[in-house]
């Protein structure tokens, strides 16, 4: 037990006191320290002096009325005080002044045990979850836990306490709830109660959160007694939930023994766990819950806690069954579904969503934060008290994946926090075949939860009241503070990580004793029957009921003729797609008012606003622009965004540094140069009733960042939703996010999304990583077929934009990013938009464009053919048809005028690279029979737009064109490279000239 010595008691308090002196910078004294229990005794004090014994209420006096350090406490002198009364209401001490006051002073030993006392609670309290019952195959697993028994962990002396000192009454602090009623009582009871509460099944780990108050609600919410109690009807319904969980799987295994479903056996009280989740939540105002979770125990999820049609989750077993309408659907355990039901046990109507997502772990979980957020955001549910998520993790996975960190990271910050997820850790005690020794450095997978103070609720899933109270306990603490919680479920496979696996062949040990061990409903059934809850009668008719419900399924499920995709779907778009023609060009220009609208407004501030120098030249410039009816790249973007807010159309921009843009050409929140805080966003205030507008810096993150905004995309389809990266590379930290999801997104699951991705792409020297977007790989995904040829008919455009999974651009004019950004909202449908941005052209003042390319009859322009003299010569002169996209197109302009060939040589841009335009693509090689055809890039001939144009050009022209005398495409470019540009800017230089070189000669 921890003792003062009388020593050093006076020198504990004389630093308290001068720590007391000095409060207004000194640093707080750690918790768990003697001067830490005076300072926790002292806030109570203040409170309420009769909360204290009288001697401290003594001692604080002294110190308040202005005792010099050390002065306020005098040893003990009055003879015959007892120092072995049987209970710790500190025994003071008497003097009489010299003016006749009597003082009171505490005794030492009254102080060394009261503060002992704190000790041992403050132990239990913060270090009781290292020792805890966790494991239900009682498994010695991670440094913390240990075989010395829990007392002598937690506190080395506590042993050396005498037999009699166990049997004395203390007083307890208020910082514990154990004693109820009772503000007194044995040092034994204390002990034990401690030892129930925070040794048991549960290890409660919060004492880390720097928040007073949620850390005394936590405790209220396991430290009162009786708390954890349920009543026998709540029995019954758990043991019901349980029934359910596991002859789901039960049910699963015996009718498709030889599939992988991976299912939920050794962590079936997960279901009830969800379930009391939902319940709580229900009751306490939450009408819609997002899940997202890895695939094991997807299947249960879906029957059980979403109440998926069971008919048409077995017939997802038939793999004879075909998809009754398009994509190519995705393993049954990683499909998705959306479902609004009562909730029996308050009849109150919840939507329970249950995301897609791939195999990759924890990939899922900021695409469910940001469909969470999007919800809440349309129904205009700031506090989130309507709308949550719940997140289910494997153990490694918890630990192991970076984006779990990144997504924790987001929760609290203004854009992005969705007022609490409840994650709940299938903590499975290995991951696939590696022990957590070898797995991690932490001494449990949930440490990294720590850094956004969310409690951590670590559970034995072989005691199912425990567990259900931790599940309501964690739905309580998301609604009152509206933060993360984490239930840390301690669980097993029973069998391998699929049905098909032997995980003997790497976890002997621990698999022989799960060959052994009951399960979670033998183990609870077995408890409930032996204190006369239910019957085995009960259970029986229980399970026979269940058994029958599946059976009638599974006969159901064989009359099904196809599946149909989209009965999986996570993200109805309810209402979307009827009446709309999907052959239908959208007309996408605006009229010159509106223009001129949102000129004025993105070049002025309000009265007052101290703006800088800078951003004033800025303002002035956008103002001339607006004068002269031109627009450069900011101006048309605001243009498009603008026009778009007045329409009704949401509109969101995230990313690390997009509100000023990182080239510095945005500006779309402008900072008050002598106020903090005090910012104005000008595309917030162009009309009354205009859609909001939200432009957001993020966190350093890439992979979060855009699962999150992917997820905001695919609740409500009439927003315009665009992800923008610092510089276009650094797309490729979140590459899982565009391999499995936003390029394969509508294959797989159905889903459409129009989420943009603006990646910042161009080489001007910059080295190696800030010069590509990687627009090879990209194209690459493109699932459009080279050497297909499409009928080039009048609904070849729109057939194209329809069938291909994503758009790849990459455009030259304000005007032309004007209209692809509002066709990206306006379509019929929605597919993701992969665009190129530029960085030198922000500010080229040949790249800009008239109000004319924005009004009238103009649109996008998917193809850009030269505008220059060869479009007024003779098309038969011209040698040589240069194909680009992109930014070379104004260094080929340049160098054809340097060289003085600009009437034999003809430039044309591809602004849409995928979908390729093969009808204007025709048109150019028609307009220019004689022409030798070039590609001219850039990039390296391993990079780029090389290897998706070639053969779509070659195969055009061999289709289309069999009497051209040139019928190959060639390359003009920078060679091949395994780095994707130089870092040596003279070498940079010299590439330039090389391919403008080629590009100009007339072979």
């Amino acid at each position: 037990m921890l003792r003062v010595k009388p020593s050093s008691l006076a020198r504990v308090l004389r630093a308290f006191e001068r720590r007391l002196a000095s409060s207004a910078t000194a640093e707080p004294f750690s918790s768990g320290t003697s001067c830490g229990y005076i300072e926790d005794m002292y806030a109570a004090w203040l409170k309420d002096p009769n909360s204290v014994h009288q001697s401290w209420n003594s001692y604080f006096s002294r110190v308040v009325a202005g005792a010099a350090p050390g002065q306020a406490y005098t040893s003990p002198f009055a003879a015959g005080v007892s120092s072995s009364s049987s209970s710790l209401a500190l025994q003071p001490s008497r003097r009489v002044s010299a003016d006749g006051v009597v003082e009171h002073f505490a005794d030492e030993k009254s102080i060394e045990d009261h503060l002992a006392v704190q000790a041992i609670i403050r132990s239990y309290q913060a270090r009781g979850h290292n020792v805890a019952r966790l494991d239900p195959l009682d498994i010695t697993r991670g440094s913390l836990q240990g075989s010395a028994g829990s007392t002598a962990i937690l506190n080395k002396d506590l042993s050396a306490i005498a037999k009699e000192d166990m049997e004395k009454r203390f007083r307890l602090p208020q910082t514990t709830l154990i004693g109820g009623e009772e503000v007194e009582l044995q040092l034994k009871e204390i002990i034990n109660r401690l030892e129930n509460v925070y040794c048991k099944y549960i290890g409660a780990e919060f004492m880390f959160i720097n928040n007073h108050e949620q850390c005394e609600w936590l405790r209220e919410k396991f430290e009162t007694p009786g708390v954890m109690s349920i009543t026998p009807d709540e029995k019954r319904l758990l043991l019901a939930r349980l029934i359910r969980s596991t002859r789901f799987e039960e049910f699963l295994a015996r009718k498709w023994s030889a599939e992988k479903r991976f299912g939920l056996e050794g962590a079936e009280v997960m279901i009830p766990a969800m379930k009391t989740v939902i319940d709580v939540s229900s009751d306490l105002g939450v009408e819609s819950f997002n899940i997202g979770m890895p695939h094991r125990g997807r299947l249960n999820v879906l029957a059980n806690v979403a109440r998926k049609p069971l008919e048409n989750l077995f017939c997802q077993f038939d793999s004879k069954l075909k998809a009754m309408d398009e994509g190519s659907g995705d393993v049954k355990y990683h499909l998705g579904m959306c479902h609004e039901r009562i909730n029996r046990l308050n009849n109150k109507k919840v939507k329970i969503s249950v995301l897609a997502n791939p195999s990759h772990l924890e990939a899922v979980d900021p695409v469910c934060q940001g469909k969470t957020y999007s919800e809440q955001f349309y129904r205009g549910d700031k506090d989130g008290k309507k709308v949550m998520s719940i997140l289910l993790h494997g153990d490694a996975a918890f630990c192991g994946q970076g984006v779990v960190l990144e997504t924790f990271h987001l929760s609290d910050l203004p854009n992005y926090s969705t007022h609490g997820t409840v994650h709940i850790v299938v903590n499975n005690q290995v991951g696939f075949t590696t022990d957590p020794r070898v797995a991690r450095s932490s001494p449990y997978c949930t440490d990294v939860a720590r850094v956004v103070n969310a409690p951590i609720l670590h559970v034995n899933a072989d005691h199912p009241e425990e567990v259900i109270h931790v599940a309501r306990v964690a739905a309580e603490w998301r609604a009152k503070f509206g933060k993360d919680v984490v239930i840390d479920l301690v669980c097993y496979r029973r069998n391998g990580h699929n049905e098909m696996d032997e995980p003997m062949f790497t976890q002997p040990l621990m698999y022989k004793k799960i060959k052994e061990h009951k399960n979670v409903l033998q183990l609870y059934l077995e408890k409930l029957i032996s204190e006369g809850t239910v019957t085995q009668a009960e259970y029986d008719e229980e399970s026979q009921r269940y058994d029958k419900v599946c059976e009638d399924a599974f006969t159901n499920a064989k009359s099904v003729k196809g599946v149909r995709n989209r009965d999986w779907l996570d993200s109805p778009w309810d209402g979307f797609f009827e009446g709309r023609d999907a052959m239908k060009a959208p007309a996408t220009s605006v009229t010159l008012d509106r223009l001129n609208k949102i000129g004025q407004v993105f070049s002025t501030v309000p009265q007052g606003f101290k703006l800088h120098p800078g951003l004033k030249r800025t303002l002035r410039g956008r103002a001339e622009l607006l004068e002269h009816e031109q627009a450069d790249w900011a101006m048309g973007e605001a243009f498009a965004f603008g026009s778009l807010l007045t329409e009704g159309y949401h509109v969101r921009l995230s990313g690390q540094d997009v509100e000023r843009g990182t080239f510095s050409h945005r500006h779309h929140v402008l900072h008050d140069q002598e106020k903090d805080l005090a910012t104005y966003v000008p595309l917030n205030n162009i009309e009354q009733g205009q859609a909001t507008y939200t432009v957001c810096n993020s966190s350093l993150s890439e992979y979060a960042v855009m699962g999150f905004e992917l997820g905001y995309s695919l609740n409500d389809p009439n927003a315009l939703i665009m992800w923008e990266a610092q510089f276009g590379d650094f797309n490729n930290t979140a590459q899982c996010i565009i391999d499995q999801f936003v390029s394969s997104g509508q294959q797989k699951w159905v889903r459409q999304s129009g989420l943009v991705l603006l990646l910042p792409h161009g080489y001007e020297g910059m080295g190696p990583e800030h010069s590509s977007a990687r627009l090879e790989r990209f194209l690459q995904m493109s699932n459009d077929d080279p050497d297909h040829i499409p009928v080039l008919d009048e609904d070849f455009m729109m057939q194209q934009l329809h069938d291909i999974n994503w758009f790849v651009c990459n455009v030259t004019t304000p005007a032309n990013y004007f209209h692809l950004m509002r066709r990206q909202v306006l379509l019929p449908f929605r597919k993701p938009l992969v665009l190129m941005t530029p960085k030198s052209l922000l500010r080229l003042p040949e790249a800009r464009s008239s109000f004319a390319e924005m009004t009238g009859d103009s649109s996008f322009q998917r193809l850009i053919p030269d505008q220059g003299p060869p479009a007024k010569a003779d098309p038969k002169e011209v040698v040589k048809l240069l194909l680009c996209t992109g930014k070379v197109y104004y260094e080929l302009v340049k160098e054809r005028e340097r060289t003085g060939q600009d009437d034999t040589i003809a430039i044309c841009r591809v602004e849409q690279i995928s979908p390729f335009p093969y009808d204007l693509v025709l048109k150019e090689l028609n307009k220019y029979p004689f022409a030798r055809v070039q590609w001219v890039q850039e990039e390296h001939k391993n990079m780029g737009s090389w290897f998706y144009v070639q053969p779509r050009v070659n195969n055009l022209i061999r289709s289309h064109c069999p009497d051209r005398t040139h019928r190959h495409v060639s390359y003009a470019g920078r060679p091949p490279s395994a780095s994707a540009a130089a870092g040596n800017k003279q070498l940079h230089l010299m590439e330039i000239a090389q391919f403008l070189k080629d590009a100009m000669s007339p072979v």
